[in-house]
């Protein structure tokens, strides 16, 4: 038992270094927060994987959802297929890994909820009528909502970005106003809002397990809608003895026996590591699981 235990501590530490690595890489314009001042180069044409705001003054990507949100908003409205097929393509071959592995506030979520405090757990059916809203944000304020609510002018807001993301807020809009003085003379109702927002989803992550992955991320969402399609897969093997631990462990909500390949899956590998009969897998590519076995013998 200590073993397994001593495993799954190296197992979380092993993926919380590549998650700061990661945040690191994206974030590599170091002087941009000595400075205040956003970089702008090539790289910048670039979308990384993951919600990284074009703002933050160390960002050295784009945002796939800010990409998105500032085409569909210009004069005249576009449909960024580049930006559209590079997201598409994240989520066709790896799923929602980008959200367990890579995403710099997923790390940041991660270890607020390590803060030893009485956890929230939701109940399973509002847990699943809560996940909707992640969803609603893709399709309602992302896509549809700058196509309908544009200015005289034919523009319109990134109202993602503008409104609700807390990425933008904690690493782009707060360092900005902080390291700038005209910034902060001009910060006003809207940044008050942003950064309130902000906090109560910092806080809410202490006593809730990612709750904006769980409940508010477009990113989340599209990458959700192709996981199960993804190459990077979970499977279920023939050593699984219904236990119930992966079930159990999993902060997400899941049961990976069921549903390997959740759309509500990060990809965390808490499951795989609480199995005790190495019954759940990871593998790249389309081999058969025991979803897809019982389904092929019922038939």
């Amino acid at each position: 038992m200590d073993k397994k235990k001593t495993k799954k501590k190296i197992s979380h530490s092993r993926r919380h270094l590549i998650q700061a690595l990661g945040a690191v890489v994206f974030n590599g314009n170091f002087k941009g927060f000595i400075s205040g001042s956003i970089y702008t180069g090539n790289l910048k044409t670039i979308c990384v994987p993951v919600l990284n705001c074009y703002s933050c003054p160390g960002a050295l990507g784009a945002c796939p959802i800010g990409s998105l949100q500032a085409i569909a908003g210009s004069a005249k409205f576009n449909f960024s297929f580049y930006v559209f097929g590079l997201i598409a393509l994240f989520g066709i071959l790896l799923g929602r890994f980008f959200c367990g592995y890579l995403c710099p506030f997923g790390l940041l979520q991660d270890l607020l909820h390590k803060i030893p405090t009485p956890k929230i757990k939701v109940p399973a059916k509002l847990n699943r009528i809560l996940s909707f809203g992640k969803y609603v944000m893709l399709i309602g304020v992302v896509m549809l909502l700058p196509f309908i609510a544009r200015n005289s002018f034919g523009m319109s807001d990134p109202y993602f970005c503008k409104y609700v993301c807390p990425v933008g807020t904690i690493g782009g809009g707060i360092p900005l106003v902080v390291l700038n003085p005209a910034m902060r003379e001009a910060a006003g109702s809207l940044f008050i809002w942003k950064v309130t927002l902000a906090i109560a989803i910092l806080v809410l992550s202490v006593f809730l397990y990612r709750v904006f992955c769980r409940y508010l991320c477009p990113l989340g969402a599209f990458y959700g809608i192709l996981q199960p399609v993804s190459f990077y897969r979970f499977k279920i093997n023939d050593k699984c003895i219904d236990c119930g631990k992966c079930a159990r462990i999993c902060k997400m909500g899941v049961d990976p026996v069921k549903t390997p390949n959740s759309p509500e899956c990060i990809r965390c590998r808490d499951c795989i590591h609480k199995c005790p009969t190495g019954a759940i897998e990871s593998c790249f590519g389309f081999k058969p699981s025991k979803e897809t076995s019982e389904e092929e013998s019922h038939g």
